[in-house]
């Protein structure tokens, strides 16, 4: 309008304005709200709402302070936030940029653990049928809690006290940012080790710790950790704070015990007792085995007395016996004497006179046979002038002039010595000797 001298200011300058003056007023506000459309960006950023019956506010927690909660905000759950206001001129808007945020009041936090409770109780992680019983005697137990504390120093002198137990330690954090997670983690490492490994596998595993309020109990009431309590395959005893405190990882576990200490002595048997209900076993069985002795000795003896005497039993025995060796005496009597005769038999058969006849009529055979055996010897022809013709290397009487030719060397056998001759030349005429007639 004519004669109006306002300045004049960009949309930027107006914001940058309204930017700086919200918050140099209000550098650090504490607000008490309700949380409502609650969202954590992939970048670990949350952002949120926090009203009340009269307006609405909107929230950003930067990932780091979002990291540091103790508690998983949920939509309904009453807060107090602590930041500082803050304008966002992209959208023309104002929120408050948390930097802390707690529950309001122990009722919050009580009304946030009953929900979660009903939400597991509902999908049946706390069902009383999905426990498991506790390994009587476990070889090896595995201790999720902090290596710190006096906690694991009260596990393992009550342990070295009752019975001395191979204990596995995994060290975690029981409150604060990450502890949670950390939990959960301990707890499903222990159910991955594979059995027979170089790690042993845990019988049992203990999730402890000390007392606190709710706020640092928080951790064991965490999704997270009841969920991965519930998914163990290895039995699990939850000692987490002192008797009246009660966490969500006590339902979902398979034995809750008041105190750590106690989780101890949940775990294992006292050593000695074990001993002497073992030696009571022992003697009761050694009782109960003599005991079966002895009346087994007096039913036998009882039998016996019922039995018939020996000579009762073993009178016809004998009498049968009798009666057999006196038919066998009689027996071998007729068989040596039909031996007897038959042997007579044939010793007459056996006179001198037939004996002399057939003694003669083969000597006669044997002369004979000599005889001709005689005439048949190669030498007995030397005597009438023949000589026998041998190879004067091998000895072999030599048939023939191939023969001898082959031999060169020879030797020649007369009736009074024998000459080594060689065979020089062939011969011009070969001589074949007559036939001889045969002797035979």
């Amino acid at each position: 309008m004519p004669g109006d001298n306002a300045l004049t200011l960009s949309v930027g300058e107006l914001s940058g304005r309204l930017k700086r003056m919200v918050e140099g007023e209000f550098g650090h506000v504490r607000l008490r709200g309700e949380i409502s459309g609650y969202k954590r960006a992939a970048s670990g950023h949350a952002y949120l709402c926090l009203k009340d019956e009269a307006a609405v506010i909107d929230g950003v927690m930067w990932k780091g302070a979002a990291g540091a909660l103790a508690f998983a905000p949920q939509d309904g759950i009453e807060v107090v936030a602590t930041g500082r206001l803050t304008t966002y001129p992209g959208r023309s808007k104002y929120q408050v940029v948390i930097e802390r945020m707690e529950l309001a009041g122990a009722g919050a936090l009580m009304a946030l653990l009953e929900k979660l409770k009903a939400q597991l109780a509902g999908e049946g992680l706390f069902d009383p049928a999905r426990k498991r019983p506790l390994l009587y005697l476990p070889r090896v137990i595995g201790v999720v809690t902090s290596p710190t504390g006096a906690v694991i120093r009260d596990i393992l002198h009550r342990l070295e006290d009752r019975c001395p137990t191979h204990v596995l330690v995994w060290p975690v954090k029981v409150q604060g940012e990450g502890a949670a997670a950390e939990v959960a983690a301990a707890v499903r490492g222990f159910d991955a080790i594979a059995p027979g490994g170089p790690v042993p596998r845990p019988d049992l595993v203990i999730v402890a710790r000390g007392g606190g309020s709710i706020e640092d109990l928080w951790a064991f009431n965490e999704e997270v950790v009841v969920r991965a309590v519930a998914a163990c395959s290895i039995p699990i005893i939850s000692a987490v704070g002192h008797e009246t405190d009660t966490t969500l990882c006590d339902h979902a576990a398979d034995r809750r015990a008041p105190t750590p200490t106690a989780a101890a002595e949940i775990a294992v048997p006292v050593l000695a007792e074990l001993r002497h209900t073992v030696a009571t076993h022992a003697a009761r069985t050694n009782r109960c085995a003599n005991r079966y002795v002895e009346r087994g000795r007096e039913r036998l003896a009882a039998l016996a007395r019922l039995l018939p005497k020996r000579d009762a039993l073993l009178g016809p025995q004998r009498q049968r016996a009798d009666e057999a060796g006196a038919r066998l005496d009689r027996g071998l009597s007729a068989r040596v004497a039909g031996a007897r005769g038959q042997l007579a038999h044939a010793a007459g058969a056996l006179r001198p006179a037939v004996l002399a006849r057939q003694l003669d009529t083969a000597r006669g055979r044997l002369d004979a046979t000599w005889r001709l055996v005689q005439s048949l010897n190669p030498d007995r022809v030397l005597e009438r002038g023949y000589a026998r013709v041998t190879a004067r290397a091998g000895g072999e009487t030599l048939a023939g002039a191939a023969a001898a030719r082959a031999a060169g060397a020879v030797t020649l056998h007369f009736r009074d010595g024998a000459v080594d001759a060689r065979v020089e030349r062939p011969a011009t005429k070969t001589y074949v000797p007559p036939e001889q007639p045969s002797l035979l």
